[in-house]
């Protein structure tokens, strides 16, 4: 591999060397192993299902705590993806239609179908009327191209550029509220340190920063006063040390025009090292377009409170366990109450090689175990939604626990690796709860806690060229694969993404 002067240059500039280069390199030549999935998490067998006496308790345990919260939203990103099928047809869309039945496309007919229902319907009116042009009448004449014009491009509103967080995603009594607007409110029901504060910190790509602060300042007061709250907003992006080389088919470098090297962000999982320099005692981790309007909202506010609650109450067990194994001779009784706790509640097994160790070597096994990062994460039942799930892992040393999994991550060749997937209940709507400190209070360097051969190959073309890009091990799956975790099945009503713009159709964001 030659490296120009240039390219050296390029790699210091965004915080890399040549070694890590290598390794981009290497990981790309020699591509990721699959998982080694054991069996799949289920209710009783992985996840926990709560009784209503449960949830009552964890409640109250989370609502007693004193602890300091911080809520991490990651929104980094424009919302493109969710307008592909308008992008699509507009680019192929004759300039007006007799009929919409000539649309072929069912997501196109049903968005223009459905246009006045949108939050977003009213600025795009008055866009279109500042232009001499009237929706109603455009769509009467099958003018679907020149409403997409101004509902899409920076003529217009410019929404397929923007990001999830500032689009208009509900209106509730004449009230139009944005993700990031939802967001503000659901923390103030949960997410509040030492009295009144909330503690949100959101990531955020450079061009876009100044329109989340633009629309925070204007709408933190309001919702300040409504709640009788004080935010504490925070925003970091993506570190370009975690930005990731392309290279052509061959794995050689690939190069832009310009004969620099291109570049790619690392994908979410580059976000743990957003995560690694935040300090409080309990995060909640909620992507920024999984909101509700406020009618929907009490269901998820109370299941947030009960998986922080479960957090704590494990939090505090574990601590216990570590101060005991470190504190004096343990008795037989007392290593196998501890090794009880970790197969059967922090669903950890140990491989075959445990039972052969001395009681203090046993002890020191326990402790490392104990001593780890604590995640609680909520699972929902699968009804078809794309996403990772939870299953069992098995690691090279013999030992099996609990990962979230993407499919991509499985071996497709082999069957019994698919079944086990087939046979899987649950998925993953990205709904965590994190512990990040250790029993002295001490806050854990979480970069050591993940494992850098999880990381993922994807195919994609620049210029016509095709490309292979690197992203690094994802945030909740090999970003955390050495934490405690512990699965928790929630309600469906918790989890209302909006992938695609006509997601906001969907009754729960009606």
């Amino acid at each position: 591999m030659q490296l120009t002067h240039k390219d050296i240059l390029q790699l210091k500039s965004k915080g890399l060397t040549v070694k890590d280069l290598d390794k981009q390199i290497e990981n790309f030549k020699n591509g990721f192993p699959f998982l080694k999935v054991f069996k799949p998490a289920k209710i009783g067998d992985g996840i926990l299902k709560l009784t209503g006496k449960e949830i009552k308790l964890y409640q109250n345990t989370f609502e007693k705590t004193k602890a300091d919260v911080l809520k991490f939203i990651p929104a980094s990103g424009a919302a493109t993806r969710m307008f592909s099928f308008l992008h699509e047809f507009y680019e192929k869309a004759d300039d007006h239609y007799a009929d919409i039945n000539q649309i072929k496309n069912d997501d196109v007919i049903y968005f223009f179908k459905n246009i006045e229902k949108f939050a977003f319907s009213i600025d795009l009116k008055l866009k279109l009327y500042s232009n001499g042009l009237d929706i109603r009448e455009l769509l009467k004449n099958g003018r679907y191209k020149t409403i997409l014009h101004f509902f899409l491009f920076n003529n217009g509103l410019n929404y397929s550029e923007l990001p999830k967080g500032v689009l208009q995603f509900h209106v509730e009594k004449d009230n139009i509220k944005t993700a990031i607007e939802e967001h503000l409110i659901e923390s103030a029901m949960y997410a509040k340190s030492h009295g009144k504060t909330i503690k949100i910190h959101f990531t955020v790509s450079p061009e876009h920063i100044s329109l989340f602060k633009n629309l925070i300042q204007k709408v933190k007061p309001i919702y300040e006063k409504q709640y009788k709250v004080k935010y504490k907003i925070g925003y970091s992006r993506q570190k370009s040390s975690t930005d990731m080389v392309a290279v052509d088919m061959n794995n050689e470098l690939f190069r832009n025009d310009d004969g620099s090297l291109l570049f790619r962000p690392g994908g979410h999982g580059a976000l743990i090292e957003n995560l690694n320099d935040l300090d409080s005692d309990i995060i909640f981790i909620k992507n920024i377009d999984n909101v509700v309007p406020d009618r929907l909202k009490d269901e998820t506010i109370l299941y947030k409170k009960v998986l922080a609650g479960i957090l704590m109450s494990y939090k505090e067990k574990i601590h216990d366990y570590i101060q005991i194994l470190s504190s004096k001779e343990l008795f037989d009784s007392e290593l196998k109450e501890i090794g009880s706790f970790i197969k059967n509640e922090l669903c950890f097994i140990p491989g075959d090689e445990i039972d052969e160790l001395s009681n203090e070597l046993q002890a020191h096994y326990f402790i490392k175990i104990l001593n780890r990062p604590i995640r609680v994460c909520g699972m929902v039942k699968n009804e078809g939604e794309p996403g990772g799930g939870p299953f069992w892992v098995e690691h090279s040393d013999g030992s099996v626990d609990l990962q979230i999994v993407e499919t991509s991550q499985i071996d497709p060749k082999n069957p019994n690796q698919l079944d086990i997937l087939k046979k899987s209940t649950h998925f993953n709507p990205v709904d965590l709860v994190l512990y990040t400190k250790n029993y002295k209070n001490e806050k854990f360097n979480l970069l050591q806690y993940r494992d850098p051969e999880t990381g993922f190959i994807t195919h994609k073309t620049k210029d016509g060229r095709s490309l292979k890009a690197q992203e690094l091990p994802g945030l909740w799956n090999g970003a955390m694969a050495y934490w405690n975790t512990i699965f928790v099945e929630v309600p469906i009503s918790t989890f209302n993404p909006v992938k695609t713009i006509n997601d906001l159709l969907r009754p729960e964001h009606q």
